[in-house]
């Protein structure tokens, strides 16, 4: 659903004759989590040339003066600086310590020079706030931890945050979701520059599979909004919304509440959070539809009944383009991987769900299960209930499509919907 990459495989600068691309230079910050900061060091520090992986070059670089603190009180020290960068191909940036600080300025002049010199700039979560801040992601696709995703596209409004991806990959410039999503994209990295054998072998070793898939970010979305919506009028308003789903109202209502008119209420909400009212309303709809699909034995026109849906017809349109899979279905799966399905329950559509459920066609890479595309996530334009076209999303893009597997966004995928992944 990413527009365009603006700078695609046939566009991406030529490396400078000093930087390698096997040269990977992992930016270190003070009071980062220690986790997403040791994914890179693991995929790219270690020797693993027995097991078919080919070999790269690390170097661990402070992006401010050290040592540096992490998360737990532990403290590091890095063997490079910022000057250590003008070597590197491959530039990663775990997460950020906090997405309300500013990175320092000489980091960010770094990051700006080695990409002006062609090298692969990667930002793992919430570093990606890093590479914004930097100008690098302005006019290109992105993602995040789907927490901080609106507070992204709030902050940077030239970013096209997507939400419902485990990692964005425009070329020369790579995000990635939250903490175990960094390890898809290095993985992806690896592939990207090897090949499949070569990140399968280092899946392996890592004991984490070599693609995963079923949604990508859609399944941990929860209720949240930015920290910043606690303070701001329209957090009335919006919690009223949340205890009000099983209710049938629509954006209009939450602007009259508001005491404002439509197209205020849309501006103020969308600077808010990111989002379109209208996308915002049809998720959390279709959330609660998750929840109590997996806790309840309501029928799915129940179900649409008590999340607010004007008819079953519409949460299943919804719920399939958001989760990739019908309410049946989902229900299915779910009971099938917790073992918490009733033996005989549930109604005709929900037994043939089962039954698909447990008897899943094998999947192209002979993987033999099947995984869901996600449709528009939060922060996505999408028609409502009763037909009406909505304001756009800050991606101002049509709804994905339905698709048996998951794809990140690659960036040999011109146009605005992306097909599968290689």
């Amino acid at each position: 659903m990413s527009q365009e990459p603006t700078h695609g495989p046939g566009t991406t600068r030529k490396l400078a004759a000093r930087r390698r691309r096997e040269i990977v230079a992992v930016l270190l910050f003070g009071g980062g989590p220690i986790f997403e900061s040791s994914i890179p060091l693991s995929v790219f520090g270690i020797d693993r040339q027995d097991a078919g992986v080919p070999r790269y070059r690390l170097l661990v670089c402070a992006g401010e003066e050290g040592p540096l603190r992490t998360t737990g009180g532990l403290e590091l020290t890095a063997p490079y600086g910022l000057e250590a960068l003008s070597r590197a191909g491959t530039i990663v940036v775990p997460a950020w310590r906090s997405i309300t600080q500013p990175p320092p300025p000489a980091a960010l002049d770094a990051l700006r020079r080695a990409h002006e010199e062609g090298a692969r700039i990667i930002g793992l979560c919430t570093g990606a706030f890093v590479l914004a801040a930097a100008g690098l992601l302005d006019g290109r696709p992105a993602t995040t931890h789907w927490m901080y995703a609106p507070t992204l596209a709030k902050r940077y409004p030239a970013v096209h945050v997507d939400p419902r991806e485990l990692f964005v990959d425009d070329g020369d410039i790579l995000t990635s979701a939250g903490t175990a999503a960094g390890i898809d994209l290095c993985l992806h990295v690896v592939r990207t520059d090897h090949g499949a054998e070569a990140a399968g072998a280092l899946a392996r070793r890592l004991v984490v599979p070599p693609r995963r898939g079923n949604g990508g970010q859609e399944r941990y979305l929860d209720r949240s909004l930015p920290e910043e919506i606690g303070t701001d009028p329209l957090a009335e308003v919006v919690a009223w919304a949340l205890e009000h789903l099983h209710e049938q109202f629509d954006v209009e209502t939450l602007a009259a509440r508001a005491y404002m008119s439509r197209r205020t209420f849309d501006r103020r909400f969308r600077s808010l959070t990111g989002s379109a009212p209208l996308q915002w309303l049809i998720t959390q709809r279709v959330l609660q539809a998750q929840r109590l699909l997996e806790t309840s034995d309501y029928s799915v026109d129940e179900v649409a009944g008590r999340c607010g849906f004007r008819s079953p017809v519409a949460l299943r349109g919804h719920f399939r383009r958001q989760l990739g899979a019908s309410p049946a279905a989902y229900r299915a799966a779910y009971r099938a991987r917790t073992g918490s399905r009733p033996d005989g329950g549930g109604t005709g559509e929900e037994r043939v769900a089962a039954g698909r459920a447990d008897h899943p066609p094998p999947a192209a890479d002979g993987t033999g299960g099947r995984g869901g595309q996600g449709g528009p996530g939060a922060l996505h334009g999408e028609r409502g209930e009763r037909g009406e076209r909505p304001d756009r999303g800050v991606r101002g893009e049509a709804c994905k499509p339905d698709s048996d597997t998951y794809s990140p966004r690659l960036p040999s995928q011109r146009g605005r919907t992306p097909g599968r992944a290689p």
